[in-house]
């Protein structure tokens, strides 16, 4: 194994060869250890030499020319720095929020819309091809809901709230009613009297569509972009949805039972589940089978990566069992659940009902706290996590909130080289032997983190943790503020301090590319 040690005293790297070798050779692993290292030749390499430590670990280090072309490469890619092609341009669909377009988005919403968004930007940088889609719920239940609620508030306005019983599952939020007085105040009572179908579609029309745009208005204040909206509605219009079924049914992977149609799920991992009801309805199931049929065999992509709620574990094998039953290969496709956000202010929870309309939402939340913090915040735990979310923390102007933190330390680079170019010193290129006198502990660290970016990049892509940029981000912002308070710039030899600018010029440029993957602005004065 090669791992690097937790004390990097220890090295830049520690091998084990010698340990796990002592069986077969019958020798002590640190008799072995100093074999190796007789022979050991590191020419031509990045590390200056290796030491034999403890029981027999092979410790290496670094030598300065790795931390010079770290800083070389760097400087020649800028704002690419840390990219790579470890996807191989394989393509990725990233589906993510796709809240119902019923109401509001509500605070899990926006914890799924950060780290959906995050996640896609971290598979890009490591050479995917990504694409990111919002699904629009635009039928089955929740529409019928949607119309039944509208319907009830409509009625209200004319017979009085008694006369008219609102459906106890009905949606109860304040955009209901004002979806109905918009629509009233445009056609009046002309509904009043038309059949509960047509109204009720009257109403769907006239609200969906607001509904719909307004969701893309409040995510691209998020920051969020959609490549696709695909609505729901399109795969019951052309057919897809009774292709899956029929499509099942072929394959041998259905029975019937009491006149409906059922999924032998057993067979397939997953249990039993219903696909048609004995009214000749499918159920939710079975737009969404045909959804991720429509994603991974129709349009090709590689993989197909859904962000959602922790409620959905139970749907996760289904929907892969129906897929492996329909021929494609399940494991293209990835889900990430996400657990619960809480509310803290004042060290409480805040308790807020969805159902009763009081819940706070995304919109309410950018009102009270930067987008900046927001995105950092969300994507701070992992998404299988719980999250407490600090609304008192989000605004605070100080080091211990960790955005304010990270952009703090790149405020604190730009007007460094602002006063520096002020007093007539400027960036300047630096020999390799300029570079070489960078060797204090704090620009050793500093420069050893730096040449991980990349490494954390596909690190984050692999695992689906975009946590792990903004733990990334903290790190260095606190290797640079410790360098920054260790290693003065001014004063210094020529050749010391024109290497130490050029190492701040490139934390600059990896802080701004971290910040960039969360879509955080990266502030010149704070």
């Amino acid at each position: 194994m090669l791992e690097v040690p937790a004390d990097r005293a220890h090295g830049d790297w520690a091998c084990n060869a010698a340990l796990v070798n002592a069986r077969t050779y019958g020798t002590a692993p640190r008799k072995i250890a100093d074999a190796v290292l007789g022979r050991l030749d590191l020419s031509g390499t990045f590390f200056d030499r290796c030491e034999v430590a403890g029981p027999g670990f092979l410790n290496f280090y670094y030598s300065p020319a790795f931390y010079t072309a770290v800083l070389r490469e760097i400087r020649e890619n800028g704002e690419r720095y840390g990219r790579s092609d470890f996807g191989g341009g394989k393509r990725v669909l990233v589906e993510f929020v796709s809240a119902n377009p019923t109401g509001p988005m509500h605070i899990g919403n926006a914890r799924g819309g950060a780290i959906g968004d995050c996640l896609s930007s971290v598979l890009d940088a490591a050479g995917y091809h990504v694409e990111r889609e919002f699904y629009v719920n635009d039928a089955g239940n929740q529409i019928n809901k949607f119309a039944a609620s509208l319907e009830a508030r409509y009625l209200q306005i004319y017979k009085g709230e008694d006369a008219v019983p609102f459906p106890e599952d009905g949606y109860k939020g304040a955009d209901i009613v004002a979806h109905a007085k918009h629509f009233a105040e445009q056609y009046g009572d002309q509904y009043v009297a038309s059949t509960s179908e047509e109204r009720r579609k009257a109403l769907v029309d006239f609200a969906l569509p607001q509904n719909i745009e307004g969701l893309r208005r409040d995510l691209l204040k998020y920051r969020i972009s959609y490549d696709h909206w695909f609505r729901e509605s399109t795969l019951h219009a052309n057919g897809d949805v009774d292709r899956v079924v029929e499509g099942l049914k072929k394959r041998g992977a259905t029975y019937e039972k009491e006149g409906a149609v059922w999924f032998k799920g057993s067979e397939y991992g997953s249990e039993d589940f219903v696909l048609v009801r004995s009214n000749g309805v499918p159920t939710y199931v079975v737009p969404d089978i045909a959804y991720h049929y429509n994603k991974l065999v129709t349009r090709g992509f590689d993989k197909a990566i859904d962000v959602l709620g922790a409620d959905h574990h139970g749907y996760v094998p289904r929907l892969k069992g129906a897929l492996k039953a329909l021929g494609v290969d399940e494991s293209r496709l990835d889900v990430l659940l996400m657990q619960m956000v809480r509310l803290v202010r004042n060290g409480e929870v805040i308790k807020a009902s969805k159902r009763s309309g009081k819940a706070i939402t995304l919109v309410t939340l950018l009102e009270e706290v930067p987008v900046d913090a927001a995105r950092f915040f969300f994507n701070q735990r992992e998404p299988n996590s719980e999250l407490d979310f600090d609304l008192d923390l989000a605004v605070q102007q100080d080091s211990q909130n960790p955005v304010y933190y990270v952009q703090y330390a790149h405020a604190r680079l730009c007007s460094l080289f602002k006063n520096l170019a002020a007093e007539g010193m400027t960036l300047r290129d630096c020999t390799d032997e300029e570079l070489a006198l960078l060797r204090a502990p704090e620009e050793i660290a500093l420069m050893r983190h730096l040449s991980t970016f990349a490494e954390e990049i596909v690190e984050s892509a692999k695992h689906y943790d975009p946590a792990r940029i903004p733990r990334y981000a903290v790190t260095l912002a606190t290797l640079f503020h410790k360098f920054y308070t260790a290693c003065r710039v001014k004063g210094e030899a020529d050749s010391l301090a024109a290497a130490r600018l050029y190492l701040c010029d490139c934390t600059r440029t990896v802080l701004r590319n971290t910040l960039a993957l969360l879509k955080i602005s990266a502030p010149e004065s704070m």
